[in-house]
């Protein structure tokens, strides 16, 4: 089993890997690498590192600091004991705050002085032999979000590991095996699990395609892992250490959606208290992923298109043109060339976005590929400090005989659901229920998996011909496939 893991800033995780096994100066250069590396995976503004200066007081001193015009952090001076960052020195706990204007604990200096607004702040302890050290801080999520329990987790992890890196010519080994653990942990989400032929032929088109800035349109039924290719080509590429910045356009009504594209200035309309940035200007010089692109209106179409001609565009009430360095990654679940012919999509921009198209798999169409996600999932999605559960007798052969319309994703809830309710050391195909209009096809124990990925396909291709009747173009539409694409399959399957 090949696994393509999403890897952060890959070479700068090589890199801290490597200095596990150098001299204790070198902290200084892990400890900004990782906080480079954390801020990436959450997608923070500006990050930085306080050392307590007195403890009797917990006076602060910044140590490192990141982001625009952060460096200035060294000159200024930080009452002792004040602020969110001295309330958590105090008090060793963590305080996140998402709305800072409006937290009596806020320490205003530092913005003023720094001239950078600041609307939310996750703030953590480094910890020793149960003594504050020091103080980490994360200011401002890149897209403008609050600061969700995941990120929280994250960045608190990242945080223990800091401050261990005080220590690192002590606990040199301990260090390692933290960071592989973290490592494992938090980029395991971003893994391209499989062998078939239809998997490896996507996966060698996005390695091929990944050092090219030539737009890339994903397409596939959801649940089919668009979102982990868009990593995969982000990571193989020249882009792998600047921004990833990925936003859904379904998710959105327009006018919002607008504004997270290409932000607005103070005033631009009411309830716009202070200058925000849009995405496209977060992914200057990296990778703007664009999933659901054919939910978007037309209108906003229009304004995406003179974007992608351009490179350049003009914030919400704004007057400055910005340019931008931007490779675009778009994703649908539907046939953008019939949406093009029906009006509901511009043709000039089906262009602009579909200079390289890969099409994902559904499940159903590389069911050899079951077996490995199935392993991948159960390790993935079993607790910890508890063996690992054994797919049981009959199990894959259950599996790969179902269709799976929701695709890997309900593949891969099925198997946590499974875990959570099986209280044997098995996963046995009891744990696995299927509804029955999604009756599983019968399949003999002890076929190939090439041979039961066939029998399922003339059956399930020759039960959907049946309920059209035998109309091939119908079928195509129900299967979400080509008609010739379809017409291939009759024959090489010998459907009749």
């Amino acid at each position: 089993m090949k696994r393509i893991d999403k890897e952060t800033n890959i070479q700068t995780l090589r890199k801290i890997s490597n200095l596990f096994k150098t001299t204790y100066w070198e902290v200084d250069e892990l400890l900004a690498m990782v906080m480079d590396a954390a801020k990436d995976i959450v997608g923070v503004k500006n990050g930085s590192l306080l050392l307590v200066q007195d403890e009797k007081n917990y006076k602060l001193q910044f140590y490192q600091a990141s982001g625009k015009n952060m460096g200035q952090l060294k000159d200024i001076d930080l009452p002792p004991g004040v602020g969110i960052s001295g309330h958590v020195a105090k008090t060793g706990e963590s305080i996140i705050s998402n709305n800072v204007a409006k937290d009596p604990r806020w320490y205003q200096g530092v913005s003023e002085k720094m001239r950078i607004p600041v609307q939310s702040m996750a703030s953590f302890p480094l910890i020793i032999d149960k003594k504050v050290i020091g103080v980490v801080q994360f200011l401002d999520k890149v897209d403008g979000s609050v600061f969700s329990e995941e990120n929280i987790e994250i960045l608190k992890n990242f945080s223990n590991l800091m401050a261990k890196f005080f220590q690192v010519s002590q606990n040199r080994k301990l260090l390692g095996e933290e960071f592989g653990r973290l490592k494992e942990q938090y980029l395991l989400r971003y893994t391209i699990v499989g062998e078939s032929k239809a998997i490896r032929k996507c996966i060698d088109m996005a390695e091929k395609v990944a050092d090219s800035k030539a737009a890339v349109l994903l397409n596939g039924e959801s649940g089919t892992g668009k979102e982990l290719f868009a990593h995969l080509i982000h990571d193989r590429g020249e882009r792998q250490n600047n921004p990833f910045v990925s936003v859904s356009c379904g998710a959105l009504p327009a006018s919002i959606l607008e504004r997270e594209l290409f932000g607005h200035e103070k005033g631009a309309f009411t309830g716009a208290d202070s200058q925000k940035i849009g995405l496209f200007e977060a992914a200057d010089t990296g990778t703007l992923f664009l999933d659901e692109i054919g939910e978007l209106p037309l209108d906003m179409q229009v304004k995406l298109l003179r974007v992608i001609q351009e490179e350049s565009f003009i914030r919400l009430g704004g007057t400055e043109t910005i340019k931008v360095d931007v490779r675009l990654i778009t994703a649908t679940n539907r046939d953008l060339e019939k949406e093009v012919r029906e009006g509901n999509f511009r043709q000039d921009l089906y262009y602009r976005i579909n200079v390289i198209k890969i099409t994902l798999p559904s499940l159903r169409e590389k069911l050899e590929d079951i077996p490995d996600l199935l392993t991948f999932f159960i390790k993935k999605h079993s607790p910890k400090n508890q063996p690992v559960k054994n797919p049981g007798k009959g199990l894959v052969s259950h599996l790969m005989s179902y269709s799976w319309p929701g695709n890997i994703r309900e593949l891969e809830n099925s198997v946590e659901r499974a875990i959570v309710l099986t209280d044997e050391d098995e996963l046995l195909p009891e744990a696995f229920p299927f509804e029955t209009s999604q009756a599983p096809i019968e399949l003999n124990v002890g076929s190939t998996l090439k041979e039961a990925s066939d029998s399922f396909r003339h059956t399930f291709i020759s039960n959907t011909l049946k309920s059209t009747g035998g109309n091939r173009t119908k079928a195509a539409h129900i299967l979400d496939v080509q008609r010739s694409y379809l017409s291939r399959l009759i024959k090489e399957l010998g459907i009749k």
